[in-house]
C-alpha cells in the first residue's frame, strides 16, 4: 500500500457468489485478500449464503486488524464490558443456523448455486438488452441487472411488472429499476416469464404515451 491506508471490500450482497465464481467457470478479477492493499472483508452469510437473516461475518487481514474491532468500557458500573461487535450479544439459536447451512452447502453446492444464479443473471441481461424501449444500465458481472429507459418514465414499467407480481427494487439517479437474482429466479419457466412480461409492459407503455412524473422510494 502506497500511501497505508486500509482498504475495505463490502462484499455483503454478493459475497458468497464473488467468493465461487472462478470455480462456478465464471472468472473474475482479484478482489480479495490475493491483492495486497485489502486488509477486511465483509460479506452476509444471510444473502448468498442462504443462511437465516441476522448473521454476517467480517474478515481481516491479520489479527493485529482484528483488535481495532474490540469495544470495552471500564467504568461500566456493572463492570469491565467488552464486546466483539457493535451490536453485543448475539442469538447462539442464529449462530448455529448458520454454521448448519454452511456444512449443508459445502464449497460443491455454493458453487453449484453460484453457476446457476449468475447464469441466469446473464441470461436476463441478455434478453433485457434485446427490448426495445429499455437498454441496461450496466453489463452484470455477478447477480444484479438493472435497466432504464430513453423513451418512457422506467417507473411505469417498474408499476406494471409489479402489476404481475414481479417485485423489482427501483433506482433514482440514473433512474431505473434492477433485479438481484436469487435461488427462486432459477427455476425453470422463471426467466421466460419475466422476459415476456417485460415485453409485454413495454408495448403496453409505449403505446399509451403516459406522461406522468413518478419517484421511486427505498423501503
Amino acid at each position: 500500500m502506497e500511501y497505508e491506508v486500509p482498504l475495505h471490500v463490502d462484499a455483503c450482497l454478493g459475497g458468497f457468489l464473488i467468493a465461487f465464481m472462478d470455480q462456478a467457470g465464471f472468472p473474475l478479477k482479484p478482489f480479495d485478500f490475493r491483492l495486497p492493499s485489502v486488509t477486511s472483508i465483509s460479506c452476509d452469510t444471510h444473502k448468498y449464503g442462504f443462511t437465516p437473516k441476522g448473521t454476517s461475518v467480517i474478515l481481516y487481514r491479520n489479527s493485529e486488524l482484528r483488535l481495532h474491532q474490540f469495544f470495552a468500557v471500564a467504568d461500566w458500573p456493572g463492570g469491565i464490558y467488552g464486546s466483539p461487535t457493535v451490536a453485543g450479544s448475539r442469538s447462539g439459536y442464529l449462530i448455529a443456523c448458520c454454521w448448519a447451512t454452511l456444512m449443508y452447502y459445502g464449497i460443491e453446492g455454493y458453487v453449484k448455486e453460484t453457476r446457476k444464479i449468475i447464469q441466469v443473471a446473464r441470461d436476463i441481461a441478455d434478453g433485457w438488452n434485446k427490448i426495445d424501449g429499455v437498454y441496461l444500465l450496466h453489463q452484470p458481472d455477478v447477480s444484479v441487472v438493472a435497466i432504464s429507459s430513453n423513451k418512457f418514465n422506467i417507473y411505469y414499467l417498474f408499476d406494471g411488472l409489479h402489476a404481475k407480481g414481479w417485485h423489482l427494487i427501483g433506482l433514482q439517479n440514473p433512474p431505473g429499476i434492477h433485479i438481484a437474482v436469487t435461488q427462486m429466479h432459477t427455476q425453470p419457466g422463471i426467466v421466460d416469464k419475466l422476459l415476456e412480461d417485460t415485453r409485454q409492459c413495454v408495448e403496453e407503455i409505449l403505446k399509451s404515451n403516459t406522461k406522468k412524473d413518478t419517484i421511486t422510494v427505498y423501503v
